[in-house]
């Protein structure tokens, strides 16, 4: 038998130092346990809880030098693995105190279901384990409300995984959680054991979800200012009502109710009741457990505005009076609490842009209940200027970095500023490469220094486009494309689009480089074969084949300059005898059948003000667009367009969108303007109109004929339509007016010098109304049009529906 010796300190000085420290780190004042009893064994299909806990082993009093260690046991882990989580080596010397920390350690990996430690009277360390089951197989019963996968995702036992009985407890609180979160309060959850061969379990789960418990009545007291049912819209937390059949809101949730709460007082605080609390919100559980009934009792105080609004700043760096200029706050405004946030937002923005990337707002409140007044002190802590030390690229698993990089308004060793960085963001986002963008500072390796993190999700820049028309006279297009914005992650822009349809097929191919010779300029080429079989609406068929190039660079970055030269060769073809003596046809166009060469040059300049290149809410944009043809060829003209857009956001759900556009082309050196090189107006352009139904027409052939002058109007009202987000359903109401004409004179005037009554070129106005619907479908947006025409003249054709779909791959 092994002697004990009581000299403590004796001890200390012969125990080797790794074990002092091992026994101190363990926190024990006095001998702990050195081993544990041999765990019962599992019984198939018992409850977890009825399955007793390890008693407790003999304390021993020896110490001895441990000879060797030999490990009995183990099935499926190495004995290696067991020796490297002992904190024990032959040759040490330990006592009860040492084999309860050794023991304690192994049972802390959470392998074993049982850990013994016991010392042969030869010195050797015998370690008896059990290893914890292994799991064959996770089952829940008795589940329909919440099914199987949802509760797969939310345990941690997993098949293959090692069964603890702390897991499966914790696993029976997530699962209790998740059904009282969906509104069943009383539901329970049983879990069972099934004891396999070869150390192995199955985990089965019994859930008695019990009823659903939904919420009664809620109740108010204490409210003047607002009615219960004006109170309870603000909740999101609803009374229980029989068309809520597939809404979960109506279930009583103890979380959502102090969500509730906050909702209230924001409530409140935004119409100026600053000191509105919440007293107390007391649930009554009904006796037959089926609802609650929810009672609020509230404390709206009076009503206060704005006092003095002042910005306090550390130093002269930033002007406080400049400051407050910014601020959305006046005095004697009706307090409201989301103006505070806003006024925040814009001083930090501010700080932002004048290279302070971290600073400190505090607003201090000081309440005058005699006058009914808050006082508002902005603090502003500055800190230091700030610099770019790194730049981050994050998410991009496709695109190039250098292609994410070169939109950035910033670079590294730049001085930090906000504006900068939301423009990049917007650069980014305008790009339609990725998803969604996030660009967020933190702090760099020195307090004077920032990091960017630039942060993209990549979205499919590949589109496989469909599109299709109808009209009065039942006329369909089929349009068939295909386009790679972001052609091998370089952001190169590459289209082939083909065309058919009984009035159109069209070859097409584009080809764009954003960045050309590694500068801010971007360059293409562009490569069609057209056909437009219009004999339905101008008795002609055009052709047309060429190519060009182009050339774009930024002014600012606001401005963008693209200049263009397209050489095409055109054909006029009418039906046989329709242009002989005696024919059908006009002058308008019968004067240009056969082929011609077209050779022109122009540019566009493009100014875009918008807030968000994707869905702008305020600020405008606006074009400029001229052609010149002559340089060489057989046709002579002066073509010129211009369009603007404006944006005003009334709400997030109600956006007002105006446009208008107009367009002028003259010939130079006696030359006409040929019908193909006219405006035709209608279909997508004037909503309720066929493709070429506006406009001059010749009324013996009613052959639309085009005009050279137009001038288009349209506004346009985005409107909440209460559908759920997520089914990226857009619903706007739109007005279109304008109108086409003015043709040459010698198509409207007889060689006699008398109007021609068969050519009608009236500059009368057109206008249509109706509903647009925009669907972000699984397939791609879809967009249907629906139109009432409210002025037209007689020879006009119209179309009340129109529809167009695209997919993305």
């Amino acid at each position: 038998m092994i002697q004990h010796d009581a000299s403590a300190l004796r001890f200390a000085r012969n125990l080797s130092p790794s074990l002092v420290v091992l026994a101190l780190a363990a926190g024990l004042s006095a001998p702990a346990l050195a081993q544990t009893a041999p765990a019962p064994a599992i019984q198939p299909g018992a409850p977890v809880e009825a399955q007793p806990a390890p008693a407790a082993a003999p304390v021993q009093e020896e110490r001895a030098v441990i000879n060797r260690i030999l490990v009995r046991g183990n099935q499926r882990i190495d004995q290696t693995t067991i020796l490297s989580y002992l904190p024990i080596q032959p040759g040490d010397t330990v006592d009860p105190q040492v084999l309860d920390v050794a023991v304690r350690t192994l049972t802390r990996t959470q392998l074993f279901a049982d850990v013994q430690l016991g010392i042969q009277p030869n010195g050797d360390l015998i370690v008896e384990i059990v290893e914890n089951p292994i799991i064959n197989q996770v089952v829940f019963e008795g589940n329909s409300a919440i099914g199987d996968t949802k509760l797969t995702e939310e345990v941690t036992l997993k098949p293959r995984g090692i069964y603890t009985r702390a897991r499966i407890q914790e696993d029976v609180g997530k699962i209790v959680e998740l059904y009282r979160l969906s509104g069943r309060i009383g539901a329970t959850v049983t879990p069972k054991i099934v004891q396999l061969d070869q150390n192995r379990v199955d985990v089965v789960f019994e859930i008695n979800e019990g009823p659903e418990t939904g919420v009664r009545a809620i109740t108010f007291l204490g409210n003047e200012a607002f009615s219960d049912n004006e109170l309870r819209e603000v909740m999101v937390t609803k009374q229980s009502q029989w068309w809520r059949l597939f809404g979960t809101t109506d279930n009583y949730d103890p979380n959502r109710v102090d969500y509730d709460r906050e909702q209230l007082r924001k409530f409140y605080t935004n119409r100026g009741y600053y000191d509105f609390r919440v007293i107390s919100a007391i649930s009554e559980l009904s006796p037959d457990d089926s609802a609650f009934a929810i009672t609020m009792t509230v404390d709206e105080g009076d009503r206060y505005n704005f006092g003095n609004v002042e910005v306090v700043t550390e130093n002269d760096r930033l002007n406080p009076d400049f400051l407050r200029a910014l601020l959305p706050i006046r005095s004697g405004d009706l307090y409201e609490s989301d103006k505070i946030e806003s006024a925040v937002d814009a001083l930090t923005f501010a700080a932002g842009s004048a290279g302070y990337a971290f600073v400190e707002i505090d607003p201090e409140y000081t309440a005058n209940p005699e006058t009914d007044t808050v006082d508002v002190t902005f603090r502003v802590r500055e800190g230091q200027r700030v610099y770019v030390d790194r730049i981050n690229i994050i998410g991009n698993t496709r695109t190039l970095d250098n292609v994410v990089r070169r939109e950035m308004m910033l670079s590294e060793g730049d001085a930090f500023n906000r504006t900068l960085l939301e423009r990049s963001r917007n650069n980014l986002r305008g790009l339609g490469f990725f998803k969604d963008v996030t660009v967020e500072e933190a702090r760099g390796s020195a307090p004077d220094r920032s990091v960017v993190n630039v942060t993209v999700q990549e979205q499919p820049t590949g589109e496989l486009s469909v599109g299709a028309g109808f009209s009065s006279v039942d006329s369909f297009v089929l349009n068939l494309g295909i386009t790679e914005r972001n052609f091998r992650g370089r952001g190169q822009n590459v289209v082939a689009r083909v065309e058919w349809g009984s009035l159109r097929q069209q070859i097409d191919f584009r080809f764009t480089e954003p960045k050309f010779l590694g500068r801010d300029l971007r360059a293409g080429f562009d490569a069609f074969h057209s056909r437009y079989d219009l004999s339905e609406y101008s008795s002609y068929d055009y052709r047309s084949t060429g190519g060009g190039l182009r050339l774009s660079y930024p002014l600012n970055g606001y401005t963008l300059l693209s200049t263009r030269y397209f050489l095409k060769s055109d054909e006029i073809i009418v039906p046989s005898n329709y242009c002989a003596v005696g024919g059908s046809g006009s002058t308008a166009l019968c004067d240009q059948v056969g082929s011609f060469l077209n050779s022109s040059a122009g540019y566009t300049l493009l100014v875009d003000r918008r807030n968000d290149p994707l869905r702008p809410t305020r600020g405008w944009t606006g074009s400029l667009r001229q052609d010149f043809a002559g340089i060489g060829g057989d046709v002579n003209y002066v073509k010129t367009e211009a369009d603007l857009s404006a944006y005003w956001g009334i709400s997030p759900e109600w956006i007002v969108t105006a446009t208008a556009s107009t367009g002028y082309v003259t010939g130079w050196g006696g030359d006409p303007i040929r019908i193909n090189d006219r405006f035709f107006k209608g279909g997508n352009s004037f909503r309720g109109f066929e493709t070429a139904g506006m406009g001059p027409r010749d009324l013996l052939t009613t052959d639309a004929l085009g005009g050279n002058f137009y001038a288009i109007g349209s506004l346009e009202l985005t409107v909440p339509n209460y559908l759920p987000e997520e089914y990226g359903i857009r619903t706007s109401l739109f007005a279109d007016v304008g109108t086409l004409g003015v043709l040459d004179d010698r198509y409207t005037v007889t060689s006699t010098g008398a109007t021609d009554p068969n050519i009608v070129d009236e500059l009368a106005l057109r206008a249509s109304a109706g509903v647009s619907i925009h669907w972000r479908s699984p397939m791609g947006p879809i967009r249907f049009d629906i139109s009432k025409v409210l002025g037209k003249e007689d020879y006009d054709k119209t179309e009340s529906f129109r529809f167009s779909t695209s997919t993305q791959f």
